[in-house]
């Protein structure tokens, strides 16, 4: 069993920053990869980013490409977040969800956009960003 936590959520304006952290549980967490989805209201979830086992390799999505960046420390067993030059339409709650089949091999973009691909998923944090 894996349990996911994340934090760093909150409100802030167009323009500005924000850090989400995942806190995982499990001792082969170096072994998981990690994605982040995001569901605004009335929308369904949607992929935001990915990182690989040891943080070989990232995906995101088209529409936060140059924004966000996702990275892992496994020594603590968490995957952030950053997000930066935030707009009204990152609007919603993130979720970070564990991959413990994807193997060490990058498997192709697709494969981590793919929300049937994870294991477990973290409860969600809420983002608001203003106009």
């Amino acid at each position: 069993q894996v349990q996911l936590v994340e934090s760093g959520g909150g409100l802030v304006q167009a323009g500005g920053s924000l850090r989400l952290s995942c806190a995982a549980s499990g001792r082969t967490f170096s072994r998981y990869a990690m994605g982040w989805f995001r569901q605004a209201p009335g929308k369904e979830r949607e992929f935001v980013g990915a990182i690989t086992w040891s943080g070989g390799r990232t995906n995101y999505a088209d529409s936060v490409k140059g924004r966000f960046t996702i990275s892992r420390d496994d020594a603590k067993n968490t995957v952030y977040l950053e997000m930066n030059s935030l707009k009204p339409e990152d609007t919603g709650i993130y979720y970070c969800a564990a991959d413990l089949a994807a193997g060490a091999f990058y498997r192709g973009s697709s494969y981590y956009m793919d929300p049937s691909k994870y294991d477990y998923w973290g409860q969600g944090t809420q983002v608001t960003v203003s106009s």
